[in-house]
Formats: C-alpha cells, structure tokens, sequence
C-alpha cells in the first residue's frame, strides 16, 4: 500500500460518525437495504441496523445496488425487536424513530 493510499483511508477513517446510526425495519427489498448501505458509507455511518421481524431475513443484500459499501460498513442484523432495542440502548444516548402524523418534527428541526 502506497503512502498516500494510507492516508486517505486514515482521513476518511476520521470521518466516521460513531454516535449516528440506521435501523430498518421489514425493508420489503434487500435492494433498497443496499441503497441505504450505500448512502450510510457516503456520510460516514459504520454500523447499520437491519429488523427482520415480520419478513423473512435477507438471503444477501442487492449486490449491484450496495456496489463496496459492504466491506465498509457493519451491518447488525436481528428478527426480534426487543433485542434490537436493547442492544441499540446500550450504544446510542438518543434514539430518534419516524412517524408520519400531523404533531411528528421535522428533520431539519432536529439539532443533531
């Protein structure tokens, strides 16, 4: 390894976003499983949650549509939420869900 192949990864290792995280719950597509596997690599997220409690679990993620962010990026896999919860208590100070309704707040009111 180069020198300067060293440093970047080093750089881009410094990035990372150790207190931020994605859970997904009963994705219907391991595709857009990927997709989001992707997105998360891009900004710096390292440990993704996946819930498969009503929907059988991923045989494997959509190869093309998470092109490396695998090798980069730890993904959590559970089929109960309970365990899932408590496991993420156990990491995370604050857990911030979605919920479509008139009184939710919207993303870009929340100081992250």
């Amino acid at each position: 390894m180069t020198p300067e192949r060293y440093e970047k990864l080093i750089k881009v290792l410094h990035h990372r976003q150790p207190n931020l995280t994605v859970v997904m719950e009963n994705v219907l597509d391991p595709h857009n499983v990927s997709a989001v596997l992707r997105t998360c690599e891009a900004v710096g997220i390292q440990d993704v949650y996946v819930l498969t409690s009503r929907i059988p679990k991923y045989e494997r993620f959509g190869p093309r549509s998470s092109s490396s962010a695998m090798k980069w990026v730890t993904v959590h896999e559970y089929n109960d939420i309970e365990t899932c919860v408590t496991d993420l208590r156990k990491k995370y100070k604050t857990i911030l869900t979605t919920h479509l309704s008139t009184d939710a707040i919207s993303l870009y009111d929340i100081d992250f």
